[in-house]
């Protein structure tokens, strides 16, 4: 690790060394451009700190930014360096620039040619302004994207467990009958003055309490015991063919499943995969 830390501090070294060689080199044609528009000795000495010094810049704002900002910052970045690559060709093209004492002179002696030059010199410094505060904001307002943690993937896996669909289970689980409500037997009341009277009279009682009766049904709070429960008529093997003949009778062979013979006819997964294949066999006898 620490061998990896110094090859990258020497790389970044060099990067240093070299982007300022290439700056002093730079320096005498951009000042002498400067020099050649109008700018003064002062304007002129600052002149390649504007248009190098942005190139430095959105430099480091590509290696920082990401996405479309660091498109933007590219793209400043390779802008700046064409216009001073041209400026520099320019320099190199015409001698009279060359005279430190010369305050003004053409760069080209077309017209059109002379007047894009000087237009390019001169809206340089105005977009290093407006370029420079952009790539400013942008590197200041940047937020690195988040690394996952090692338990992404472990979330991730549960919840697709969560998610999986019980369709693929070979066998479908029946739903659940619903309980029945259960209606308990009114209460008997007796009558004590039409009851027959005994040769002794008995001493006479209070009467048990009996229970008011409800007009609302009860409901089942728990599990219906079996004595409760109303008998569920079973169908024979023969009825169940039956009922399964005539709901399919107009069906496609392709369309006689276990699964749509269970929900149609409402049987057990094995019963309807029964009914299945002796439909089966039949259609196909029929077709021979």
């Amino acid at each position: 690790m620490s061998l990896h830390r110094k090859g990258r501090a020497a790389l970044v070294l060099a990067l240093v060394a070299v982007v300022a060689m290439a700056f002093r080199v730079s320096w005498n044609a951009l000042r002498d451009i400067a020099n050649a528009v109008g700018a003064d000795n002062t304007a002129a000495t600052l002149y390649p700190f504007v248009v190098d010094g942005l190139m430095a810049l959105a430099l480091v704002a590509t290696l920082v930014l990401a996405g479309r900002d660091r498109t933007f910052a590219l793209r400043v970045l390779g802008t700046y360096t064409l216009a001073s690559l041209v400026l520099n060709y320019v320099h190199g093209l015409v001698p009279k620039l060359h005279d430190a004492q010369l305050d003004w002179t053409r760069l080209a002696d077309w017209d059109p040619a002379n007047w894009a030059l000087v237009l390019l010199a001169t809206s340089l410094p105005v977009g290093s302004i407006y370029f420079g505060s952009d790539l400013v904001a942008k590197v200041l307002h940047h937020r690195p994207a988040p690394i996952p943690g090692p338990d992404a993937n472990a979330e991730e896996s549960t919840e697709t467990l969560r998610n999986r669909s019980t369709a693929d289970l070979p066998v479908s689980t029946p739903a659940p009958a619903p309980a029945l409500p259960v209606r308990m037997p009114d209460p008997v009341t007796v009558d004590f003055l039409k009851s027959t009277p005994l040769a002794k009279p008995l001493p006479t009682r209070a009467p048990a309490p009996v229970a008011a009766e409800s007009t609302r049904p009860r409901r089942a709070t728990g599990r219906v015991p079996e004595v409760a429960r109303s008998p569920k008529p079973r169908r024979t093997p023969a009825q169940l063919l039956n009922e399964a003949r005539t709901a399919t009778a107009d069906w496609s062979d392709e369309r006689i499943t276990a699964e749509g013979i269970r929900k149609t006819v409402r049987t057990s997964p094995a019963n309807a995969r029964m009914l299945r294949d002796t439909l089966t066999a039949e259609r196909a006898a029929k077709s021979v």
